[in-house]
């Protein structure tokens, strides 16, 4: 494993053979020029840093070892599966006669079908931790039944992507979170964040397919299997394609303009360099006047937050994933424990700047010109895939988005073809 070594930024750890690389008339830099040529300009917050769970993770339980006996399955999460699930079927089949531009019709999708499916993808997303159950194949089964009133399958492919995301913060070609060059330059707009943020839930979807694939699995067959044959059954049962309609609906709402949707933006686009405040940190607002505006934050001396937490109440409807820094620290802690690990570790926590409504969050990225698809934080090496690598003897290769993915990217040699190991993602 390469050496690592500290600048003197706070939170910065860089490879030992990367450091040597960074210019000596800026010692303390940790933005680098763009790695690649791009099609379009590339103005992502490029960075040799280390992402900075890892050291976080370290760092709390040295400090607090307790929290390690945090992690383990919650045994909550399958019944509210259950509850929202039986919700959703119920909802779609009571509508099964209006019609679908009808107010109730329309009423119904966004306030009960999009919530409850934002609730859902949250589920998926806690279960592809093993959080539900101790067996890998209950979890697996949980998050199939969990994907029955999104309409489409979906559990099965999010898993490998959204593991590959915490293994590989931001770096490019692996991170299908992060929007590509391509995508920041036509949407950098009013009109263009106004249709990001109505048709995220479309860049989520799609965008991974440009980027790379994992390998098609059993799961993934049952996965499919079990969603079209509920499809089918819901619409002859019910003897209408509207069910069927109301739950495309719902998943649709749910990723777009939709209060909850907030948190896809908020959880790593940075906002450091909005003038107004509004991501001011909580030990911040116990110590200043809520009216008063953040220093600006000096982008080319030290790297923007990567990852903020929001302590709002819309926590209660989808399973604390606004505690986002306690998360990506601590994955292996299930959603009703995060508040805990945040009180016992307040002390790393509490000064992080935090988004306080991801109303504002949403309303705030489309209107101000000084945060928009430009804001994240990318790095060319670092971390693994999860779920296989593809196990190749080429230094690089290159994602179907035009971004390199490195040998350093797919993991240590003799690991690219097996990606991440269940042991891995447990605490």
């Amino acid at each position: 494993m390469a050496s690592v070594v500290e600048t003197t930024s706070p939170h910065l750890r860089v490879s030992a053979a990367k450091a040597s690389a960074i210019p000596n008339s800026e010692p303390t830099s940790a933005r680098i020029t763009p790695p690649e040529a791009s099609a379009v300009e590339d103005k992502f917050f490029w960075t040799y840093t280390e992402e900075p769970h890892r050291s976080r993770r370290q760092a709390i339980i040295k400090a607090h070892p307790e929290v390690t006996k945090l992690c383990g399955p919650e045994p909550l999460t399958k019944y509210v599966v259950f509850g929202v699930v039986a919700l959703q079927v119920t909802c779609a089949y009571l509508l099964r006669n209006t019609p679908i531009l009808n107010w109730k019709f329309l009423a119904t999708a966004y306030l009960i079908g999009a919530t409850c499916n934002q609730n859902l993808f949250l589920a998926i997303h806690e279960i592809s931790h093993n959080l539900a159950f101790r067996s890998p194949l209950g979890n697996r089964l949980l998050a199939i039944f969990a994907n029955l009133p999104i309409g489409l399958p979906y559990s099965a492919a999010f898993r490998p992507y959204h593991l590959t995301h915490h293994k590989s913060l931001g770096v490019a070609g692996l991170d299908t979170d992060l929007p590509t060059a391509v995508e920041a330059f036509f949407l950098n707009s009013l009109l263009g964040k106004t249709f990001f943020c109505t048709f995220q839930i479309l860049f989520y979807a799609v965008r991974p397919m440009f980027i790379y694939s994992p390998p098609f699995t059993s799961i993934h067959l049952l996965n499919l299997f079990v969603q079209l044959s509920f499809d089918f059954f819901l619409v002859r049962f019910s003897g209408s394609l509207n069910p069927f309609y109301y739950f495309i609906a719902s998943s649709f709402l749910a990723g777009s303009l939709h209060p909850c949707a907030g948190h896809f933006i908020a959880e790593h686009y940075f906002f450091s360099k909005v003038k107004t405040g509004g991501t001011e940190s909580l030990a911040d607002l116990k110590t200043k006047p809520a009216s008063k505006t953040p220093p600006t934050h000096p982008l080319n001396s030290i790297a923007p937050p990567e990852t903020y937490s929001y302590y709002g109440p819309l926590n209660i409807l989808t399973y604390n994933v606004g505690l986002h820094n306690e998360h990506h620290d601590f994955p292996a802690i299930p959603w009703t424990k995060l508040h805990k690990l945040h009180d016992i570790a307040a002390e790393f926590y509490e000064p992080l700047p935090c988004h306080h409504s991801w109303v504002w969050v949403i309303w705030t990225f489309i209107l101000d010109e000084n945060v928009g698809p430009w804001c994240r934080v990318k790095r060319e090496q670092g971390g693994r895939i999860v779920g296989g690598g593809g196990g190749s003897d080429k230094k690089k290769t290159t994602g179907r988005g035009g971004e390199g993915i490195s040998a350093a990217s797919a993991g240590p040699a003799g690991e690219e073809g097996d990606g991440w190991k269940e042991s891995e993602i447990q605490c």
